[in-house]
């Protein structure tokens, strides 16, 4: 006899509202106003642009006209609740702050052209229509620094499944060497090594130092990485200046071949999310009003349902077109007020943590930030951790100082002998500084960086400050070294 067992779990379900929300929240300002483009690409209901004012009076008569008449329908079409323009239509939202054009697109120039460079370099091939899809599959692949980490077999896979184009390795390779020699050089390789090896074979190689190079990354590559040049003079039997004359050829390499491209291409600016004044002592702080669209509900596309109900009673296909407009006019009521809940709640958050980092604020001494972890602003503005990350891991602030992630203003803290709490920020660059200025043939290990740091009454641990050196993306001691 089989035993039965009944469990029960307790699960939480996101809403469609909510889920629309948290991602409208993550999204950085610069991005929002694509997203509503594409919102108001897909939906009817919805339009860019102030309430124009009609008569409620005669719009809530005819909502109820329409009850009316379809009393006996199943489902509820409560049609008046999406025609009103009070919370929803015709807005301006709050953080909507008086400063110009200028003021909104901050001077801070990201490229962004190196897509564009590659398409116009790859419309020079001469290439089948398999290799044309299959080499566009590849450029999708380049990451921003100018590497592809997916897997040949990857892609081939996703050209099966997504386009219904069936390659094999071979083919992808053969290809991927064409795009390998557009520039920048070093593009689309798969690994550091290959990346450096293409920029080699595009310089002299009739230059022995070329070529001896192009040797050491091919054939000592790990020695190489791991800075043990004496055991590659040995191997190579080269000589000291040989050595160095190498060493400075590759050193000169690009290891991001990506991030070199778009100088003279187009241009797109940082836009920051918040724009934070100081008004004689006193902070202000406003949403860029890039994130304060102008946004309704189409009164047009409200006012079909007046079309239907001087239509035939007995159409059958009345009820599927009202429930279609009531999904439209659902959805456009539901986006606008995620924008505004997303609103509501970029200034709660960066509002603490002004509040948190006001001396900060105020004159823009790294030595005034104070120790400050996500659950700080959480627990002030009673919202969960997670939504916090969220505004903090893709937001900027611009301040009189420059525009800072709000990312920067997160940081653990340190205990000093005088028992005061430093922000681990204080500490990295109080450890760069002692690294930046460390004798290079004989470059301080972590265990020296704990003694300074101690000395100077930081009470940090050996393994803290490998923790801190990584982050700062300094390597050990060994690899520190120079000749």
């Amino acid at each position: 006899m089989q035993k039965l067992s009944l469990s029960q779990s307790l699960q939480q379900k996101l809403s469609p509202q909510q889920i629309q929300f948290i991602k409208l929240l993550q999204i950085p300002t610069a991005e929002l106003d694509t997203r509503i483009e594409e919102e108001l690409e897909i939906n009817p209901a919805l339009e860019e642009g102030m309430e124009e004012e009609y008569d409620q009076k005669e719009e809530d008569s005819f909502a109820d006209e329409f009850d009316d008449d379809y009393k006996d329908r199943n489902d509820d079409l409560d049609i008046d609740t999406y025609l009103q323009n009070e919370d929803y239509t015709g807005y301006k939202m709050q953080g909507d702050g008086n400063y110009g054009e200028e003021d909104r697109d901050m001077p801070l120039a990201t490229s962004s052209s190196l897509l564009d460079a590659l398409m116009q370099q790859f419309g020079y091939l001469q290439l089948t229509e398999n290799q044309r899809v299959v080499g566009l599959q590849l450029i999708g692949s380049i990451e921003a620094d100018g590497y592809i980490r997916r897997s040949m077999q990857a892609i081939v896979n996703d050209l099966a499944f997504s386009q219904n184009v069936f390659t094999d390795t071979e083919e992808l390779e053969e290809v991927l060497q064409k795009i390998q020699t557009f520039d920048p050089p070093g593009i689309g390789a798969r690994s550091l090594q290959e990346c450096l090896l293409l920029q080699l074979q595009r310089k002299d190689t009739s230059d022995p130092y070329i070529i001896l190079a192009m040797r050491i990354i091919e054939d000592f590559f790990e020695e190489f990485s791991k800075k043990h040049f004496d055991k590659i003079q040995r191997r190579l039997n080269i000589s000291d200046e040989s050595l160095k004359r190498v060493i400075d050829i590759i050193i000169k390499l690009n290891p991001k071949p990506g991030s070199v491209e778009g100088e003279a291409g187009s241009v797109q600016y940082l836009i920051p999310d918040f724009i934070l004044t100081n008004s004689n002592g006193k902070l202000d702080l406003t949403l860029n009003s890039k994130n304060a669209p102008e946004l309704r509900i189409s009164r047009s596309f409200a006012d079909m349902l007046d079309t239907y109900d001087k239509s035939s009673k007995q159409n059958k296909s009345l009820k599927e077109t009202v429930s279609f407009v009531k999904q439209k006019l659902d959805a456009a009521k539901w986006f606008i007020d995620a924008i505004k809940q997303r609103q509501q709640t970029l200034l709660k958050t960066m509002n603490a943590i002004v509040r948190f980092q006001y001396d900060f604020f105020l004159s823009g001494d790294e030595s005034k930030l104070r120790p400050m972890i996500l659950k700080d602003i959480a627990t002030l503005i009673d919202m969960d951790v997670s939504t916090v990350s969220r505004v903090a891991n893709s937001k900027s602030v611009q301040t009189e100082f420059g525009i800072y992630p709000l990312k920067y203003f997160f940081s653990e803290g340190i205990a000093t002998d005088s028992g005061e709490d430093v922000s681990s920020r204080e500490v990295k660059n109080i450890l760069k500084d002692l690294i930046d200025n460390e004798p290079k043939l004989n470059p301080l290990s972590d265990d020296k960086l704990e003694k300074i740091l101690n000395d100077r009454g930081y009470n940090i641990a050996r393994r803290t400050v490998a923790k801190y050196r990584e982050q700062l993306n300094i390597p050990v001691a060994r690899l520190r070294k120079q000749l």
